[in-house]
């Protein structure tokens, strides 16, 4: 710990340094105050997985990053351009030393997961933190463009992202009248997705029905295999969080060879399909957000809408 510390008071006094003699400085508002940050950051530090893919959508590769919560280090999607970026651990357990390394003049956080550490980073660099994560993945990207200086590569990003979702909105016509289940499996314990979590906002943005059960503004219901009769709806997409120690594999499988899910009328008609759990909801950024438009475009046989 005593090295940790040297380690952070000497990267904060490098960093003060380097800050101190930018070109300028801006205030950025965010949840945990209000904190001076450089005008056009060189060395940027993310903690959150969408927060890595708000930096990458404007055009900034970070030099320190989280692990991706699937693959090894990065998801798929990114792997290509996050090749030579340190990890720092993941969001909930971070390399603070290694972090201090990196020399960073800007470190993005969440208070969700860095409350408890916001004064450690901020220590070593300005600390941007926003209030949570699940379906908020647009309003942190304002918030860390505003950070780095490239809100106007967001708002450009935005308006791309929304142009698909109407183009997505109108192709898909009366079909977006389909109630549209999603359930989630771990190992140990299996989850109806609602409304406010990264994959039921983006449906709600197409316009797409759900489930009365699940058509609500909150997170998630934790259930048991007696519930399997609530994943009941026109179309079901369901999702695996394997990490690899083939549990949550296993997991589904048990579920999906119960006499409940079989019952399911959605799977009786062949409408239950499994989605990937990356894009659909762990990655949880603007990147993933358009995987999962091609997936929909693919899955119900529309013109594909991305440039």
């Amino acid at each position: 710990m005593r090295n940790l510390k040297i380690v952070v008071i000497a990267a904060s006094v490098a960093c003060v340094a380097a800050f101190a003699s930018s070109a300028g400085a801006r205030e950025v508002t965010h949840s945990m105050g209000t904190t001076d940050v450089p005008d056009a950051p060189q060395r940027v530090v993310v903690l959150t997985n969408e927060g890595t893919e708000a930096l990458l959508a404007v055009g900034i590769t970070p030099v320190g990053a989280v692990r991706s919560w699937l693959g090894d280090p990065w998801y798929d999607h990114i792997a290509d351009q996050m090749a030579d970026v340190t990890v720092l651990g993941e969001e909930s357990a971070i390399n603070l030393e290694l972090l201090a390394a990196l020399e960073p003049d800007l470190i993005i956080g969440t208070k969700i997961r860095h409350e408890q550490i916001y004064e450690q980073l901020s220590a070593i660099a300005p600390t941007v933190i926003s209030e949570r994560l699940r379906g908020d993945w647009k309003i942190n990207m304002e918030l860390y463009a505003e950070a780095v200086g490239k809100s106007a590569e967001a708002e450009a990003a935005f308006a791309a992202y929304d142009a698909r979702i109407a183009a997505t909105s109108a192709a898909l016509g009366d079909a977006k009248a389909e109630e549209i289940s999603l359930v989630r499996f771990m190992a140990g314990r299996t989850r109806i997705y609602l409304n406010d979590t990264f994959a039921g906002n983006i449906l709600s943005q197409i316009g797409f029905a759900r489930p009365a059960n699940q058509d609500r503004d909150e997170f998630a219901d934790e259930v048991t295999k007696e519930r399997i009769p609530e994943f009941q709806g026109d179309r079901l997409f369901y999702f695996i969080y394997e990490t690899g120690d083939g549990a949550a594999d296993t997991a589904a499988a048990e579920w999906m060879a119960d006499p409940l899910w079989a019952a399911l009328p959605v799977v009786a008609a062949g409408k239950a399909q499994g989605v990937s759990d990356a894009t659909w909801n762990t990655a949880g950024g603007i990147l993933a957000a358009n995987v999962m438009l091609d997936d929909i475009e693919a899955i119900y046989g529309l013109p594909a809408t991305r440039k």
